[in-house]
């Protein structure tokens, strides 16, 4: 048996939120409740399926996190007062966008709130790759393990060029981080960035991708998954970089190819 109880603020009742549940792998953090419960009446997917004659028409939200709960036409259709999604993320390939919009329901997503984590974990990528820390890592745990500490040596960063390709406000923060590193700065963009902007970084502007590719030691792709972003990195486009380059990825999906023969690449993906 599920016992509603709706908290009255302002004279009427919190609206309800669906969520997935609390906790757990599919769960949203507990750490998210206490925000969420002071504008809405938590209602999670078992609670809904198990009485949704009544938690139906009381559920005006979604929030969706590691894309749960699902959202289909089944739900949609279940759901005669629902005005918004929210996606705790950035990306929303996982949505079919104009079933949603057929709804009159209204779409959010967290467009800002992981810049900063997504440009970190870029550049630990491109450090870990460039010194070779997990290669080390896994020798450091394998006593037995042989090894010639030359080979260790990995790839300057210091002085090294990064192609940036995609410099929204994403890219733009790896470029800030890139400064300290002392690293040359190219870049290709839908628009070129402010001249203030690009001195700021010291980054110069590539209006042609394949300019850049020719030139940078490491690649970042920074771009949101579009049609015109899909497959935007292949065989033609590895084929143009460097031999050493190491190619990194923290697109969503904005970065599929196939490794041509006989080229050294090391490539990091976030999905």
């Amino acid at each position: 048996m599920v016992i509603c109880d709706f908290r009255i603020m302002g004279g009427g009742e919190l609206p309800g939120l669906l969520v997935n549940e609390i906790g757990g792998i599919h769960g949203i953090l507990h750490g998210h409740v206490p925000f969420l419960k002071k504008h809405f009446y938590l209602i999670t997917m078992k609670e809904f399926l198990e009485n949704k004659k009544h938690m139906s028409k009381k559920i005006q939200a979604i929030y969706l996190w590691w894309h749960k709960p699902i959202i289909d036409q089944e739900l949609l259709q279940s759901l005669p007062n629902l005005k918004v999604i929210a996606n705790s993320g950035v990306g929303m390939d996982h949505l079919d966008l104009k079933l949603v919009a057929s709804f009159g329901v209204k779409m959010a997503n967290a467009r800002y709130a992981v810049s900063s984590s997504t440009a970190d974990t870029g550049m630990a990528l491109l450090l870990a790759s460039a010194r070779r820390l997990v290669e080390g890592y896994h020798v450091a745990i394998s006593s037995g393990m042989e090894y010639c500490e030359a080979d260790f040596l990995g790839a300057e960063v210091t002085g090294a060029t990064l192609g940036i390709i995609g410099m929204g406000n994403i890219g733009y923060k790896i470029a800030l981080r890139a400064k300290a590193f002392e690293m040359n700065i190219l870049y290709h963009n839908r628009r070129r960035r402010k001249e203030q902007e690009e001195q700021a970084v010291g980054a110069t502007y590539c209006e042609k991708i394949d300019n850049l590719l020719q030139q940078a030691d490491f690649v970042m792709v920074v771009v949101s998954l579009t049609p015109q972003t899909r497959k935007l990195i292949g065989k033609r486009e590895m084929e143009l970089m460097k031999p050493t380059a190491t190619l990194i990825n923290i697109s969503r999906e904005g970065c599929h190819g196939c490794l041509p023969k006989d080229t050294s690449f090391h490539q990091f993906n976030i999905q």
